[in-house]
């Protein structure tokens, strides 16, 4: 656990105690901070009661004798509206802060290096990917934040410890101080405006990872959308030597690209090809090869070789949920990617494989499917569950031959069955909901997981095997 040092013998008020705020308190605790803990949710009080956990009802709080208000990411900081406290903190003159502030000033001065990732899509896996990779690479990796762990929970600062932390928009909201040695932007697409009243607000937010970057820091941002890129153009206009550009598709002078799968550093005076992502199953997609190419500028600004770096990559297991290989067996590889819970999530599976039985439904987003259409001639046919399998069905009539399964369990039936008899090299059973999982399943890793145990009970009489 890392202490939340600078609050010795000092009130500190933490609202919401979810993960992240019942690992703020421990933190704050050992700090020897006086902590003051409340959640405006029943079950979560009780749920904190029962760990062990002092409350203190938020309405009797004196707000004069507070040094500080370290605010749950889920509990709104601005929009659509302040929640009460963080209005009543800020007319104390109380400062308003979350997890990820009282780590950063934990570790700075350690010697520890901090790499935060953050992007609207495919930051949980380059997180992960990292990780994976300073591992490999002999370092002292401690992954968490948005993924895993508590960033709190993570093991103390050490000057061998590089941290790998992905980082959410809500958190860099709250953590005026962050500045890590490597800042890793992968895009920016309209989402959690709701949180942020507009999407120029989000991306403002966004590129406040590099605000506290120094010249010496290295900051690795992804162009392939306007957004992200106008915040590359700025950030280079300040420390061009220091700013790595990350594309899949487009050649660079200098940065990192991928081009047709195969990985080129351009970070030097010379390009070099770094490898051929195609190889890997893991990093399959272009989505997934915009990933290893931040993850690979990563690995380079913390001095790995690129050959060490590839080898990482090579035995990168891949990131539950996401697009992960469960099994493959006669032919038919089972992709679970339940996480995939809105169309253009599930897009990027659709556009990695072909010979496609596609598992798709649950409860619908804004805009149904509509999106995937381009999508579709990939699809051999569709398997549709939830609330979602009616409309889902309007959409793909005349366009994509789809069956009504009601529930995961007949899905995963009816396109083993269908997938085993076609004659192509490889077929995919894939799970790519492009819904939410609320109306049959509490979140989308118990659906993944309900689909892993499905399609692991088929391949035990397919003579295949689980991955």
């Amino acid at each position: 656990m890392i202490a939340a040092t600078g609050f010795e013998k000092r009130n500190v008020a933490v609202l919401g105690l979810g993960k992240s705020g019942m690992a703020t308190v421990r933190a704050l605790e050992a700090g020897g901070a006086n902590v003051f803990a409340w959640d405006d949710a029943g079950e979560k009080r009780a749920e904190a009661a029962k760990a062990g956990f002092t409350l203190s009802d938020a309405s009797g709080w004196d707000w004069k004798t507070f040094a500080a208000l370290v605010l749950s990411p889920g509990i709104p900081l601005t929009h659509p509206e302040p929640h009460p406290a963080v209005l009543t903190a800020k007319a104390a003159g109380v400062e308003v802060i979350g997890d990820i502030e009282l780590f950063q000033r934990a570790v700075t001065g350690t010697g520890a290096k901090v790499v935060a990732i953050t992007g609207t899509n495919g930051k949980s896996t380059t997180t992960a990917l990292i990780g994976h990779m300073v591992r490999r690479c002999g370092g002292d990796a401690q992954v968490g934040g948005n993924i895993g762990k508590a960033v709190l929970e993570l093991e103390a600062p050490s000057a061998s410890s590089v941290y790998v932390v992905e980082v959410s928009s809500y958190q860099i909201d709250l953590a005026p101080s962050l500045a890590p040695h490597i800042a890793v932007l992968l895009n920016i697409t309209p989402d959690h405006i709701d949180r942020h009243g507009t999407v120029e607000h989000y991306a403002d937010v966004k590129a406040r990872i590099f605000a506290r970057q120094t010249a010496a820091d290295t900051a690795v941002i992804g162009i392939d959308e306007r957004r992200s890129s106008d915040i590359c153009t700025r950030e280079s206009a300040r420390r061009v030597e220091k700013v790595v550009p990350v594309s899949v598709g487009k050649a660079l002078s200098r940065g990192v690209y991928a081009l047709d799968g195969v990985l080129y550093d351009s970070t030097g005076t010379q390009t070099a090809k770094a490898g051929d992502l195609r190889t890997i199953k893991t990093l399959a997609g272009a989505h997934n090869w915009q990933n290893a190419a931040a993850a690979y500028a990563a690995g380079r600004a913390l001095g790995y070789q690129r050959e060490r770096i590839f080898a990482a990559f090579e035995s990168f297991p891949g990131l539950a949920h996401r697009m992960e290989i469960v099994a493959e067996a006669e032919g038919v590889r089972f992709v679970n990617d339940s996480k995939a819970t809105n169309a253009d999530a599930a897009s990027k599976a659709l556009g990695t494989y072909d010979n496609i039985y596609w598992i798709a439904g649950g409860k619908a987003k804004e805009g149904g499917i509509e999106s995937l259409e381009p999508w579709f001639p990939r699809i051999r046919r569709a398997y549709l569950i939830g609330d979602a399998a009616k409309s889902f069905g309007e959409t793909l009539k005349g366009k994509v031959e789809a069956v009504q399964c009601g529930t995961l369990d007949r899905a995963v039936e009816a396109a083993t069955r269908d997938a085993r008899a076609d004659a192509s090299d490889l077929k995919v059973v894939l799970l790519s909901p492009a819904c939410a999982s609320f109306d049959q399943f509490a979140n989308f890793e118990q659906r993944g997981d309900a689909f892993r145990a499905a399609v692991q009970e088929r391949v035990a009489t397919m003579g295949g095997a689980a991955a």
